[in-house]
């Protein structure tokens, strides 16, 4: 059994305060927004297992800091977001990959995603939350794959065909392109777009909403949505994580 205290203070990139079993889970670089890179990579893996193993996590808000939740932006002038690679390298780094997503998909409590700015990397991540909730600034673009040479295929390659269409998402994929917080809520990628001042109380509101329902109707409601993520993942993401590591490696 793991406890609060056991990761409450571990990670470098991942704030977190419990109160009333509502887990905030806060992504940043030095207080400021997240900056993806080997370090946050690992330790969300990490933290996702970890969150899942607390009994007293009973619903999990994940929201960011500063003026991104994700970044930074890739783009043809500031290269690939990952080097080249040996076959090795990638071994170790899609396995942990492949972990990220799964360990967060198996956190059986409701989870919801606050958007506090542009999600520019691993825009997957809020879109796997049960309820995803955007600040009127937010966007979402995939930045760091197909247009900066590398295969979309750590799980992005199922998120967004599954949410938006698959016509809408080869697009998205192939184009880089740039969802204002407005056109995710029209593409169903969003529940709520709300001000920034109103958008984190509005997601403890839910929280709070959700936690009047019994423990057991809410981890098993849970355990059944994330079952539609799941099988397409088990699927999906290993062949999608060995082609994204063949264009690395090559």
């Amino acid at each position: 059994m793991t406890k609060f205290e056991d990761y409450g203070q571990k990670f470098e990139n991942i704030r977190f305060r419990r109160e009333d079993g509502i887990l905030e889970m806060t992504l940043h670089t030095k207080g400021d927004s997240l900056r993806m890179g080997p370090v946050p990579h690992a330790e969300m893996e990490r933290a996702f297992l970890d969150i899942g193993h607390d009994p007293e996590n009973q619903v999990i808000i994940l929201t960011g800091t500063g003026a991104e939740f994700t970044g930074p932006e890739i783009t043809p002038s500031t290269g690939r977001s990952v080097p080249k690679l040996t076959p090795e390298q990638w071994m170790r780094l899609g396995s942990e990959a492949k972990r990220f997503t799964m360990n967060m998909l198996s956190i059986e409590v409701p989870m919801i995603a606050a958007v506090n700015g542009p999600s520019l990397r691993h825009t997957e991540l809020p879109l796997m939350c049960d309820i995803v909730l955007a600040a009127e600034g937010a966007a979402f673009q995939d930045s760091a794959h197909f247009r900066s040479g590398m295969v979309p295929g750590d799980g992005i390659n199922v998120i967004f065909p599954m949410l938006m269409g698959l016509g809408r998402a080869r697009y998205f994929l192939l184009t880089a392109q740039v969802l204002s917080a407005k056109e995710a809520l029209q593409y169903g990628l969003v529940n709520e777009v709300l001000s920034r001042e109103t958008l984190l109380p509005r997601a403890w509101e839910l929280a709070r909403q959700i936690m009047k329902t019994p423990e057991i109707v809410r981890r098993y409601t849970r355990v059944m949505l994330s079952e539609y993520l799941r099988r397409p993942m088990n699927d999906l993401l290993g062949h999608g994580l060995a082609l994204e590591g063949l264009g690395i490696c090559q």
